[in-house]
């Protein structure tokens, strides 16, 4: 398929807003991608249009049925002014196993990247530039066809819209409160908790709004059969620092394939720190810190990069990491990755990709 892109660009530019008031997901830019699928023809009729509403039948499958996916990734402003995209073949990856999984059709990786790079450029100057801040990439893909009854679609829309986003977290890069949830469960091995589909955000809202009425920032998921082996935290992956080696869950079908957690886990290795991927339990990491070898937890996602935890509640137990300060690895992590990021320091890996 050609991936000549044709762009329509608005009449009515709306006003930016400054870098520092921007918060996430707030401001949407003034264009979108669009691309429609059917059963004859495949993907087709790629463009770039005015941000604004999608038309859609009271009986679309995605309304009653969830047939959804979508990704999330980041575009950087370098210092020479370009605009820089972290491992979006990663994202092509991710959004070609959901596809998989929730039955929708499949997309060239190459089509997807272009997409993101036509309507990236076309809004490039909605790119923030203040330290911390980026412009949220959110491709998605719904399905269309006006059809009650369960089966796949049979036409579908993809669409990117684009957001300047600033801190994902109100504390910013400070340590957050966790609240461990051992009631409601999110996934299950064989679920749908290794695709990227809403179903699996709605289904931790209630436990979410429950731990930020405490006092926490999010909720960390157990498994959904034993309830006591660590998943991952609401909107990131999860690790700990034990007797100096980092830990973090295995992917095994029911946590998301975090872009930042294989990202994390290279910089690791490459630092020579000792890495480990592998199922732990809750009491696990409440018996480490008892005994003094825990000393750092944090989250790893595109939405915050590193996210170190202060606080870990379950059940009537309360444990402080360290020193309630963010920990050296947490903060190493932080830097290099936001300096890769960026184009501030060299980029070992060949992860990014110039607009």
């Amino acid at each position: 398929m050609a991936t000549t892109i044709p762009v329509t660009r608005t009449t009515s530019p709306k006003a930016k807003p400054r870098d520092e008031e921007l918060g996430f997901g707030r401001y949407f830019t003034d264009h979108m991608f669009l691309m429609d699928a059917t059963a004859d023809q495949g993907w087709h009729d790629p463009r770039v249009v005015p941000y604004g509403p999608l038309t859609l039948e009271p009986s679309a499958a995605v309304l009653h049925y969830s047939q959804e996916i979508f990704e999330g990734l980041k575009a950087y402003r370098s210092p020479r002014g370009t605009t820089l995209l972290f491992r979006p073949d990663k994202n092509a990856a991710r959004l070609d196993h959901s596809c998989e999984r929730m039955c929708m059709p499949k997309m060239d990786a190459e089509l997807f990247l272009s997409a993101i790079k036509s309507v990236v450029a076309t809004d490039s100057d909605w790119v923030p530039r203040a330290p911390g801040t980026s412009l949220y990439i959110r491709p998605a893909m719904i399905a269309t066809e006006p059809f009650l009854g369960v089966r796949p679609s049979a036409s579908y829309l993809f669409f990117i819209i684009l957001s300047p986003v600033g801190a994902y977290y109100a504390e910013g890069f400070n340590p957050v409160k966790i609240l461990v949830e051992d009631h409601y469960v999110r996934a299950v091995r064989g679920g749908t908790g290794d695709a990227k589909t809403g179903g699996n955000y709605a289904a931790s809202l209630a436990a979410a709004e429950e731990a930020h009425h405490k006092g926490y920032t999010q909720v960390l998921w157990l498994d959904g059969v034993e309830r006591k082996y660590i998943e991952e935290v609401g909107s990131m992956n999860i690790a700990f620092v034990i007797d100096n080696e980092l830990v973090t869950p295995s992917l095994n079908g029911s946590t998301l394939a975090g872009i930042t957690r294989d990202t994390v886990l290279q910089l690791a290795r490459d630092w020579d720190i000792r890495v480990a991927e592998r199922q732990i339990s809750i009491d696990e990491v409440f018996t480490a810190s008892k005994n003094g070898r825990l000393s750092e937890v944090f989250g790893m996602g595109t939405a915050a990069v590193i996210s170190p935890v202060c606080e870990l509640a379950y059940k009537e137990e309360k444990l402080t990491i360290g020193d309630g300060k963010v920990g050296p690895l947490a903060q190493r992590l932080f830097d290099d990755i936001s300096a890769i990021q960026r184009g501030l320091k060299p980029d070992p890996h060949g992860w990014m990709v110039e607009i």
